[in-house]
């Protein structure tokens, strides 16, 4: 039986910060000496951060990044340490994982497979290397292995699969089983998505059955660069057994996740399993001695948080997962906390509950000193001795009322406020409102209305709100929250340089529907906070926005969660509410995954919407003329508002897909319409074969 102790190290790096990557480096290495680690295996290119985009063109970055390495290789006595970063070879830049073993380097595996789907554009920077292919590279006065490369340390074999890798169908890992490695590490930044570690859970174990090996798996944490959350997922398999499971979402700088591994057993699995296969191939080994050290077995069994293991894991890691991009985007940002225009509506009030429970995790995670250490830089807070008076400091709202606002809408936004602790103000804007209208009818000539001019007297509302909340931002050295969901930035519905202002816009990569029931959910059921209790415990009673023995609620969402979603643009008596305007967000969302997710045109989404709204399962039913209203209506406002997401605040990726031109969605800003597939769709509806019409010049199908 030989048995070794490797571990997963998962760090909160910053894109090109080189003092505070390499320092947290180090003290993750330090903290895994210090639990006996021999094997450690750290996250994909954390040496320059994952996210420096085109500065991985800079020479620069390749320089510090290997002069951050030289630091690093000297605090590695006794210990085998994977390490990422990118290099140049050949005029070509590589996604790397350097492997060192008691401060010496042995070579350089090579990332054979580059993501260029979804949020990632790694073909931009990186050029994939090709399998059997290794060379040497040269770092000061010396060589070093390149590329696909095995390392034999005393006759225990690790290979890499780097992050994309392990992904594709013809993965390495398959190629590294030939040659008998005993130990898969792979360094990674996968990006947070709804359930997604269930996956990554499964190819890592598949893996470590199908290939006999122990894989390390160790993965980014934090909102690196902006808009991407990492949840630090660290796990170790082997045999086809989950060993340990590491918590995600952590607002640590570095975690460690050990493991013991028995070699013996997982070469036992190779020999009794292995098939007909090619030996014919090149001989990429790199050996070295390593002392492996003599230690005792133990008993392991991978355990999930609570909250992992609940039957509400979607509402559980958008709330963990958002408030961990905003601590995070508050902290690299230096800034002194949050503003927000807080209406009393379902988006700004989600917004209020996230950067609460942003506060009440951080505490749950670090403590009250440990949250005031990680914000030092905020003088404001140092003196706090509980979570509502670092919110106090840390969140401001501002209720904008105008003559169209109802006495719901406020109290709604008071009550918020005041539960959660933040510093609530409230001013009138109708004033500002009337002065604009008076200027603009005296340069017209003529007065304006309802009637004649709707969409201009809804929007001024909106933007003169920006102003005021822009000066408190300024004068706090504080963000300012925008708070546009992903439905209404599918159909351009928010006023821009209004509501659409802000620094950060947390909820446009989530839809409304799924929000609304979030919100339903924050209030009645809340975050599973203490380990110990399992999905039964699910009944036990908290107090108001604090933390209980098991959950987190916030109470003070009653007052919105009761209110139908509206704008309050137009005057009261006209009752106008969201969904008139638009249509059942549910509806919208389901026609936006149809039409942008899975890019079908519009004939294919009136007829998936069909059958979806047939009344069956629960769900409503309507008829076909309404839902070709509604499909039409999202098309052309879809087409017709590119204009608008191009200017949207950074926001984060959350479910498998997102509008963000800059990360998953890119839309001509111009374009054709769907003119001519909308065209189709209406006669499709009415009975008459869509290839009949003819096309006209210059409209072919758009596609995405």
């Amino acid at each position: 039986m030989k048995l070794l102790k490797v571990a997963a190290g998962v760090l909160n790096q910053i894109p090109l910060a080189w003092d505070h990557n390499r320092q947290n480096i180090i003290d993750a290495i330090e903290e895994a000496q210090k639990q006996n680690v021999s094997l450690l295996c750290l996250t994909e290119l954390c040496i320059s951060g994952y996210g420096c985009e085109d500065a991985f063109f800079a020479q620069n970055t390749i320089d510090q990044s290997i002069a951050s390495l030289l630091e690093i290789v000297e605090h590695t006595s006794d210990i085998v340490v994977a390490v990422g970063l990118p290099l140049r070879h050949n005029n070509r830049t590589y996604d790397t994982a350097c492997l060192i073993a008691n401060k010496r380097i042995l070579g350089f595996a090579v990332k054979q497979y580059v993501a260029n789907n979804g949020v990632h554009y790694e073909s931009r920077w990186f050029q994939p290397w090709n399998p059997y292919v290794r060379d040497e590279i040269k770092i000061g006065d010396f060589s070093y292995p390149f590329g696909d490369v095995v390392f034999d340390l005393s006759g225990v074999r690790i290979g890499f699969e780097i992050c994309e890798d392990a992904w594709v169908a013809n993965r390495p890992g398959r190629i590294l089983y030939e040659r008998g490695v005993d130990v898969i590490l792979n360094p990674t930044a996968s990006h947070f998505a709804f359930l997604k570690s269930q996956v990554r859970e499964r190819f890592v174990v598949d893996a470590s059955r199908a290939f006999g090996v122990s894989y390390v798996y160790a993965n980014m944490l934090g909102n690196e660069a902006g808009r991407i959350i990492y949840d630090g997922d660290a796990m170790v398999a082997s045999n086809g057994e989950l060993l340990v499971s590491g918590n995600r979402l952590s607002y640590e700088d570095f975690l460690i996740v050990p493991a013991v591994v028995d070699v013996d057993a997982t070469r036992l699995n190779q020999t009794q399993n292995r098939g007909n296969i090619a030996l014919a191939y090149p001989n990429l080994r790199v050996s070295e001695r390593f002392e492996w050290p003599d230690i005792a077995p133990v008993v392991q069994r991978a355990e999930l948080e609570a909250w992992e293991r609940g039957g509400y894991l979607k509402e559980e890691e958008f709330a963990r997962a958002v408030a961990l991009g905003l601590f995070d985007y508050l902290r690299k940002s230096r800034s002194q906390g949050y503003v927000l225009s807080l209406s009393g509506g379902a988006d700004s009030s989600a917004i209020a509950a996230l950067v609460f429970l942003m506060i009440r995790m951080a505490v749950e995670n670090l403590g009250i000193d440990g949250v005031k250490k990680k914000l030092g830089y905020i003088k404001a807070i140092q003196d706090c001795k509980t979570p509502e008076e670092i919110l106090g400091k840390l969140l401001t709202v501002m209720y904008q009322g105008t003559e169209n606002s109802s006495d719901d809408t406020f109290n709604s936004a008071k009550e918020l406020a005041d539960d959660i602790g933040a510093t609530f103000m409230n001013i009138n804007i109708n004033g500002l409102v009337d002065t604009y209208r008076g200027l603009i009818e005296e340069q017209l000539g003529r007065q304006l209305s309802w009637e004649t001019d709707d969409l201009a007297l809804q929007n001024i509302q909106a933007r003169v709100r920006a102003p005021s909340i822009w000066m408190l931002a300024n004068l706090n050295n504080a963000l300012l929250l925008t708070t546009s969901n992903r439905s209404e930035a599918a159909v351009g519905y928010a006023t821009m340089d209004g509501d659409t202002a802000g620094s950060i816009s947390p909820i446009t990569g989530i839809d409304k529907h799924f929000l609304r029931g979030w919100l339903r959910w924050l209030e009645t059921v809340g975050l599973n906070v203490k380990n110990e209790s399992t999905p039964a415990d699910r009944t036990g009673a908290t107090i108001d926005s604090t933390v209980s023995d098991q959950l987190i609620k916030v109470k003070g969402l009653h007052a919105v969660n009761n209110l139908q979603p509206t704008a309050e643009l137009r005057p009261l008596d006209k009752k106008q509410t969201d969904e008139d305007d638009l249509m059942p967000y549910d509806v919208l969302n389901s026609i936006e995954e149809a039409a942008i997710r899975d890019k079908q045109p519009p004939i294919d989404v009136l007829k998936l919407v069909e059958v979806r709204y047939d009344g069956h399962d629960g769900r409503p039913q309507y008829d076909r003329e309404k839902l070709l209203v509604w499909v039409e209506r999202f098309f052309k406002l879809w087409s017709r508002n590119q204009w608008k997401r191009e200017r949207y605040a950074p926001s984060f990726h959350l479910d498998d897909h997102n509008l963000d031109p800059r990360s998953w969605c890119r839309f001509p800003i111009l374009s054709g319409g769907f003119e001519k597939e909308l065209a189709e769709m209406r006669d499709w509806a009415a009975g008459q074969t869509p290839s009949s019409r003819k096309s006209t010049p210059g409209r072919s199908k758009i596609g995405f």
